[in-house]
């Protein structure tokens, strides 16, 4: 079994900024993971993508957060991260990490991180 760890959420005021951290608790590649990514779920909503980024650095975002949030990697940690600045209101929701292997139908979430933007 895997586990995904997140850290990093909060209250933060508009115009601010977090940083998500999400660690698997083993190795991606023997786990067969070729993507790793955030979604987020605000309430009454569905849980959508935010950014993904694939093995060879292939990155994907909403277009709502293109130019203010940032995903990368560390595999020698098996993590990902989720650079967000200039953060907005509507940004309010819990935000998930996920890795998976689609083609192969594997994937994996987890608990979850509150993120609130408010004044």
């Amino acid at each position: 079994q895997v586990q995904l760890v997140e850290s990093g959420g909060g209250l933060v005021q508009p115009g601010g900024s977090l940083r998500l951290s999400c660690a698997a608790s083993r190795s991606i590649f023997a786990i067969n993971i070729d993507t790793m990514g955030w979604y987020r779920q605000a309430p009454g909503k569905e849980r959508d993508l935010v950014a993904l980024m694939t093995n060879d650095y292939t990155t994907k975002y909403a277009d709502s957060v293109k130019g203010r949030f940032t995903i990368s990697r560390d595999n020698a940690k098996n993590a990902v991260y989720l650079q967000m600045n200039s953060l907005k209101p509507e940004d309010t929701a819990v935000y998930y990490c996920n890795a998976a292997r689609p083609s192969w139908g594997i994937e994996y979430w987890g608990q979850g991180t509150q993120v609130t933007v408010s004044s």
